[in-house]
């Protein structure tokens, strides 16, 4: 009896210990299968996951001089699980701020998105590497916190702002359109080409596990680097821009609003985009980026405002080309046509005067020459009124689609962020406005001389006149002429769309030849330079708020064209006393690479005209801070 007593009690000892070791066992189980908060915990406390964060593609010009390229900085990481005991007063004396800042940038850390106690989180953002430097000997007397390294962008020339684009943390909806890629803290393209071209740009993050002892430092690769993934780096842009052209043109433009635009012909490639005033992109770059910003935003002059496609003007007579394209085209008057003028042009009592008295114009090309407003306003009416078998609504509509196939109402295309389609009013909208039939050639009359409800933007003035450089043609315009990966050397080029303007080749020849003529010997001969033709046509757009607007558009040479150029000097007066020089000075630039001597006096009353009070400013606020950002 006794031996089957100790022989029960010896099996029940193995049932409870079996027993034991099975719920141990399903434990352990859950512990490091099923539940991932200990496995979570576990690698927090051994091993840190790091993001690796890809080199951003460089930017160069068109002829290989580099405009946008890399800096190391540090953003300081923290795991506030890991945080105790951290010396506050060192690490706010390393980091230059008080105990009131340490304790507002905890607060801002808890209440950002996505935050945990065992996760790492951006304490600080963006130091130097030399502040960074300084507070890496120290790093053992803050558990919880290290380094990562990111990267800011840098612009040696300091130009081409609202082109170039900036780079900002990405925002709660980017994130969320993501698909987990972007998280809070990330870095991405905010305007211009960096945003544009952010997919090829930005490259591609990468994963580094390392061990790391109690005090948060790093000890080596967890595995020998088994589980790393290698950050891709961002493809190279090579843009279309001349980035000495562009300096230039943002030099004469200083202390000026308004715009220059260039344009390659052939290609539609941009050589020059210029909003002025502008601002040095530097500005927008690291820790400052975020007060910079605010002082530009409320800066008066606008500098953020991208005037080359965003702004719009009444073309002015910078617009007569097309008037005249259109009746040639539709056989309404031809190239001799002539038109008295008495200084002003009754169109049934709505009266348009003419800019200056000269003889009456006996052509289209001394019309062009002189421009001449009844003249053009006599060659808008044979447009409406002279088409066989046509309603003036009829006629109206067949001329509205001639101007859209130049590109006008309508965008463009150009691979920037932001560009409005400008206007080119329809039938429609004067059927709403005056009623069907109620209207006639008087109701618009302003059309003819580009005024009214026509309005343009300086990037499409550019290639209108690209498109008649070209006989009848333009090319989507661009600023990224390709991209290069920078591991295989490959280039990856766009195919641009090329437009057919819907006027028949032969007429543009009798308008080009009136658009040198203007430059030789017409309003804009203060324009002229000697060996270089250059046909073009100035413009004073009617300004309600001010002074008008000084335009000028052209090309030249005018057999095989190098370069189509706009400029808007806002409330500069007449075209000729702004606009056309300062075009004439950066065709010369361009083509000649100099300027001849005996024009250096107009390009330094160029450069020092300064129209601010025009404006209602006495000092430039942005030409501060950009000096401010030089020092």
């Amino acid at each position: 009896m006794n031996k089957d007593l100790f022989k029960n009690r010896h099996q029940v000892i193995q049932i409870i210990i079996a027993f034991f070791a099975v719920v141990f066992l399903l434990r352990l189980f859950y512990v490091q299968v099923i539940d991932s908060k200990y496995v979570s915990l576990a690698k927090n406390n051994a091993i840190k996951e790091l993001d690796v964060y890809p080199t951003r593609g460089m930017v160069y010009d068109r002829k290989g001089e580099l405009i946008v390229y890399n800096e190391a900085i540090y953003d300081l990481m923290i795991i506030p699980r890991q945080a105790k005991g951290v010396d506050t007063n060192k690490l706010c004396e390393l980091l230059d701020i008080t105990k009131e800042e340490y304790i507002a940038h905890l607060l801002e850390m808890k209440h950002a998105k996505g935050y945990s106690s065992y996760k790492p989180n951006v304490f600080f953002k963006q130091l130097s590497l030399k502040d960074y430097s300084r507070l890496q000997e120290y790093l053992y007397l803050f558990p919880g916190f290290y380094g990562q390294v990111r990267t800011i962008r840098k612009y040696p020339h300091r130009v081409a702002a609202t082109i170039l684009g900036d780079i900002g943390e990405v925002d709660d909806k980017s994130i969320e359109s993501s698909n987990g890629y972007y998280k809070p803290g990330d870095y991405v393209g905010k305007s211009g080409i960096e945003k544009v071209y952010e997919k090829e740009l930005g490259g591609k993050r990468g994963k580094k596990l390392v061990f790391v002892d109690v005090h948060n430092r790093e000890m080596g690769s967890f595995n020998n680097g088994e589980y790393d993934t290698l950050a891709v780096s961002g493809d190279n842009v090579i843009a279309t821009l001349d980035i000495k052209l562009q300096e230039y043109a943002e030099q004469l433009m200083i202390n000026k609003k308004g715009s220059v635009v260039a344009i390659e012909p052939s290609t539609g490639e941009i050589l020059a985009l210029v909003s002025s005033p502008g601002y040095d992109p530097n500005l927008l770059c690291g820790a400052v980026r975020g007060k910079n910003f605010k002082s530009l935003l409320t800066d008066s002059m606008l500098p953020l405002y991208s005037r080359p496609t965003l702004a719009t003007y009444p073309p002015g007579s910078s617009f007569k080309p097309i008037i005249a394209l259109i009746a040639l085209n539709e056989g309404v008057q031809g190239v001799n046509y002539g038109v008295p003028c008495n200084g002003a042009y009754n169109a049934g009592g709505v009266i348009v005067h003419c800019s200056h008295h000269h003889p009456s114009a006996t052509n289209l090309q001394y019309a062009m020459a002189q421009s001449c407003n009844p003249y053009f306003c006599q060659t808008f009416r044979n447009s409406l009124e002279k088409l066989p078998n046509t309603t003036t609504a009829q006629a109206f509509d067949i001329w509205v689609k001639a101007c859209n196939s130049f590109g006008l109402g309508m965008r463009t295309g150009i691979d920037l962020p932001s560009e409005v389609s400008g206007n080119i009013p329809t039938v429609k909208y004067f059927n709403r406005i005056y009623g069907e039939g109620r209207w006639k050639f008087p109701t618009i009359v302003s059309l003819g001389i580009g005024q009214g409800e026509v309005l343009t933007t300086p990037l499409q003035m550019a290639n209108i006149f690209a498109c008649i450089s070209n006989h009848g043609y333009w090319i989507t315009p661009h600023i990224v002429k390709k991209i290069t990966d920078p591991l295989t050397n490959k280039d990856v080029t766009h195919q641009y769309v090329k437009h057919e303007a819907l006027i028949a080749k032969e007429h543009f020849v009798p308008v080009i030849e009136g658009l040198f003529e203007v430059v030789e010997a017409g309003t804009a001969k203060a324009a002229r330079v000697e060996g270089i033709t250059l046909c073009g046509k100035t413009g004073t757009a009617q300004n309600p708020h001010g002074d008008n607007h000084s335009m000028f558009a052209g090309f030249a040479p005018k057999d095989e064209p190098k370069i189509a150029i706009a400029v808007v000097v806002e409330n500069g007066g007449y075209g000729a006393t702004y606009a056309a020089p300062i075009a004439s000075l950066l065709v010369e630039k361009y083509l000649n690479d100099t300027i001849a001597t005996k024009r250096l006096p107009i390009e330094k009353r160029m450069i020092e005209a300064n129209l601010l009070n025009k404006y209602g400013v006495h000092t430039n606020k942005t030409a501060a801070m950009n000096a401010e950002g030089e020092e």
